[in-house]
């Protein structure tokens, strides 16, 4: 084999097995099977097949063949197996196509075509000898990151070897889990190691030092290759070519055959890779937050209305509660039965862990007398039930609701987020009003909890597919925001007007450092935030700087120069109002029509609002009907909660949200880090956004609306939901979040955070300080992810090839087990029966096939599922055909 030969075997190997590398992950399940599929598949069929192309030319056509074949394709093969612009010095040629026919090219970055997945170490075990001292580190145990988490190493000593070596073992860290260094020195002196804690570090340093590379999947490998296959060859034939003579002809037909099998049998284990990310994935290991207050008014509906539950379906509440284990003289206990169970324990462990309730608490205590009998007391009625302590009692507490999915006020999703916007789209498409994301800046000088390695053709790859599949959630009036810094700002601009062509983009400038943060030439005291919206009508809401000081007045009156009317009868008329949104005006009421109530709700759920009031039955709206349009935009809807009513006011004082947003409000060290702190602890988040910013954002974004889904796929610390909460806390909204986020914060900080502002408004040093609390009910799960995935599939039970077919564009994984294992078929009796549980312990079935269907669950049982549009799905007899998406592709 020449030198040529060898090398572009020694590449195409490269792109099948990578760099080596050791650990248990699905990333090295999945370099095995890459080697299998080259080593036992391709490579002994590809020699074979130019052997016999190269038969009618001379040996230096085939050093030729080989030495345009490596050169080719050595561009394209990189150490974590990709597939795309690995190198591309600027002294040769880039074969990609950077133009259009029919429009000019905006941006362009060389991993464009790719699925950004992480940015991770290719670790080994290593020896290392530092001032004197040898060290072994063994990473045979290392289970890899599943996405692009930020995760410490954790090293432990393992032992003394005979020969003076100090092993250690080095994994990920898991919940908060951290080296112990002093405990190692005291272990290494009892082995008569003499090893000082700078010695100590210095070798943990060289050993990081390993490669770190960026892992991708080409989205169509196929038309990559192929199009930079003709280019190339188009210039390298054009370039060099004289004479065309026949046989000249037949030597670069064989070359562009022979590159073109070897382009599909890569292609295909790369579209199967593409298969795999974009598969929707399973729901594990779900639970839900969930007020005392909000069970106990779930109750009283439930008892309210148990006459009128009768002769219902096999899912309305009777029997539901009754698949449950409630009975109709128990199901009135539920609350007491939470508050006497065994694990009840746990949850107060909890709550004061929390800061929520102090050493002196007493179950008791939740309760207090009344008239009426025993009833919640008011200081305990926003405790927290987490139902992980109560999982027997779940589906109890579940079967209190008419409509599961329409009860809840957010989803806190635990996932890398492209595979969970991926999964949940059909689910939530189109339903959101607002989307906020506060993604990582691509900083080098600043330290963020995201892995912070993006190069700019990275981060661009990893934004805009987010971007992409994420704007498909927005309403038709949806609003998108970004925060972002100076770092990618442009690029970023650049982005949303390729993604966003018909939308009006606006950036504005938030100042949230006045004092600014000390650069090389200047102090930056600002970062930016893009606004992408519709071009018609208004979109973006009113800023209101002071809410508790705004200048509002009462809509009603019939005196005073506001007065614009032609006739008194003119301003009494309806104006129609639904989810807490401004939806029009009614025609002006007939002279003899005056309803005894403010409120008229209609069967489709818009509410009549008239200008009455308890005290003058006659007043009118201060506009009259010809006029009231032009003051639309002043108007609020509010909810009177001592009368029960929706009312309509008009804000005074309100503005259009300026371009830069100076208020000195926004400092993000006021209200964002100490914030965080006096609520979760200190030092569990680094540089949380202002809880502020992203009210007015949401705000913004919102407008009049107080009932719509909020989402937010980089959720950080949680600011998001929690400007949420504070909002429905000012004015009774129903807005709802969907928050996804990926780290080890998820549990150490969301979840804490939420079921702290939830119980009450103001905290200090982690323990509560008072203020209102909200009623609430939340749900929170992990996803699957494309790591996982990867661990589980089979590809090693099937033969690689059949003989009588094409190996390079055959579909060679047919035969794969991949995820069937979770299938038993009875070919005698023609059934398939399905065992989820053999993939993963904990999955939520009932979610899953929410996610995957894109139907809202209405109610569930042990056994069965009842979706809002009538279906309901046997759980424990899953129609195979159903969950095939999930576990064959």
């Amino acid at each position: 084999m020449n030198n040529h030969e060898q090398k572009f075997y020694d590449a195409l190997r490269d792109i099948f097995v990578g760099a080596k590398v050791e650990g248990e992950s699905g990333y090295i399940n999945l370099m095995r099977i890459k080697s299998r599929y080259f080593t036992e598949g391709v490579f002994p069929r590809l020699q074979k097949d130019i052997d016999e192309a190269c038969q009618p030319f001379d040996a230096k056509f085939r050093e030729e063949l080989f030495d345009k074949l490596y050169t080719f394709f050595s561009r394209y093969f990189s150490e974590s197996g990709s597939i795309y612009f690995r190198y591309t010095p600027l002294h040769q040629n880039v074969y990609e196509k950077v133009y259009t026919d029919d429009k000019d090219v905006m941006l362009f970055w060389k991993t464009h075509m790719l699925y950004y997945v992480k940015t991770d170490r290719l670790f080994n075990n290593l020896d290392v000898e530092v001032d004197g001292v040898k060290f072994f580190f063994d990473v045979s145990a290392m289970e890899h990151k599943k996405s692009n988490e930020k995760r410490e190493l954790i090293y432990e000593f393992k032992e003394r070897r005979g020969d003076g070596v100090l092993a250690f073992t080095v994994t990920h860290s898991e919940r908060g889990r951290k080296t112990k260094i002093d405990e190692m020195l005291r272990a290494l002196k009892t082995q008569d190691a003499k090893v000082g804690e700078e010695t100590l570090e210095r070798a943990f340093r060289v050993f990081e030092k390993q490669s770190e590379v960026d892992y991708f999947i080409n989205k169509n490998a196929k038309a990559f290759l192929q199009e930079q296959f003709d280019l190339w060859m188009y210039q390298y034939v054009f370039k060099g070519e004289s004479v065309w003579s026949e046989a000249r002809i037949a030597q670069l037909q064989t070359l562009k055959r022979i590159a073109y099998s070897i382009i599909d049998f890569i292609s295909q284990f790369e579209d199967e890779l593409v298969k795999i990310w974009n598969k929707p994935k399973f729901v594990l290991n779900s639970n839900y937050v969930i007020t005392l207050d909000r069970i106990a008014s779930a109750q009283n509906a439930i008892e309210s209305n148990s006459t009128a539950q009768k002769g219902k379906s096999l899912f309305q509440t009777d029997l539901n509660l009754a698949e449950a284990g409630v009975s109709n003289a128990r199901r009135t206990a539920l609350l007491e039965k939470i508050i006497s169970h065994p694990n009840f324990k746990s949850q107060l462990e909890e709550w004061r862990a929390l800061g929520i309730v102090d050493d002196a608490f007493k179950k008791s205590d939740a309760f207090e007398s009344a008239k009426q009998g025993r009833r919640l007391a008011e200081k305990y009625q926003h405790l927290p039930i987490d139902t992980k302590h109560f999982k027997d009692l779940e589906l109890e507490i579940l079967a209190l609701f008419e409509n599961l999915d329409d009860a809840l006020d957010g989803w806190l999703i635990k996932s890398e987020n492209y595979q969970a916007l991926n999964t949940i789209l059909l689910k939530f498409k189109q339903k959101v009003k607002c989307i906020y994301i506060d993604p990582p800046y691509n900083a080098t000088t600043t330290e963020i909890i995201y892995a912070n390695a993006y190069k700019h053709a990275t981060w661009l790859s990893f934004m805009d597919d987010r971007i992409d599949i994420s704007r498909k959630f927005l309403e038709s009036k949806g609003v998108y925001v970004i925060a972002i810094d100076e770092n990618e700002q442009e690029r970023l601009g650049l982005v949303l007007r390729n993604k966003f062509p018909e939308s009006q983009i606006t950036c504005v400038t938030v100042v949230h450092n006045p004092s600014g943060q000390q650069g090389d030439n200047f102090s930056y005291s600002h970062d930016y935030a893009y606004f992408v919206y519709p071009k018609v009508g208004r979109i973006i809401g009113h800023d209101i700087r002071d809410e508790d000081n705004a200048d509002t007045r009462n809509f009603r009156d019939v005196t005073g120069a506001e007065s614009l009317r032609e006739a008194a009868a003119n301003c009494f008329y309806p104006i129609l109002v639904k989810d807490g949104e401004i939806l029009g005006f009614g025609d002006v009421s007939d002279d003899d029509f005056h309803p005894g109530s403010p409120n008229i709700i209609r069967k489709n759920g818009v509410i009549e609002i008239y200008p009455i009031d308890p005290e003058n039955v006659e007043r009118k709206w201060r506009f009259a009907r010809q006029t009231v349009e032009t003051v639309k935009d002043q108007l609020r809807v509010k909810f009177l909660k001592k009368r029960e009513v929706w009312d309509i006011e008009r804000s005074k004082n309100t503005f259009n949200f300026k371009t830069v947003w100076s208020d000195s409000k926004y400092s993000a060290n006021n209200h964002g880090t100490q914030l965080l702190n006096n609520i979760v602890g200190k030092d569990l988040f680094t540089f949380p956004k202002s809880i502020f910013t992203v009210m007015d954002s949401l705000r913004a974004g919102l407008g009049d609306t107080i009932s719509a889904y909020i989402l937010d796929f980089f959720a950080g610390s949680g600011t998001t939901a929690h400007a949420t909460i504070n909002l429905n806390r000012a004015d009774s909204g129903k807005r709802k979040y969907i928050l996804v986020e990926m780290g080890e914060h998820f549990d150490t900080v969301i979840l804490p955070r939420i079921k702290k502002v939830v119980f009450c408004e103001k905290w200090k040093d982690g323990k509560a300080a008072g203020g209102k609390g909200v009623s609430h009910f939340c749900k929170y799960y992990s996803l699957e992810q494309y790591e996982d995935t990867l661990r589980r599939v089979k590809y090693d039970d099937a033969p690689l090839i059949a003989l009588s077919q094409d190996p390079y564009t055959q579909y060679v994984f047919l035969r794969d087990l991949k995820m069937l294992d979770a299938l038993d078929v009875d070919t005698k009796a023609n059934t398939v029966k399905v065992d989820l549980s053999r993939l993963y312990d904990g999955i939520d079935i009932a979610e899953t096939l929410s996610n995957l269907t894109g139907k809202w669950i209405k109610r569930v049982a042990r056994d069965r599922v009842e979706f809002t549009d009538g279906e309901t799905v046997d759980l424990k007899n899953l129609d195979w055909k159903l969950v095939k998406p999930l576990i064959w592709w």
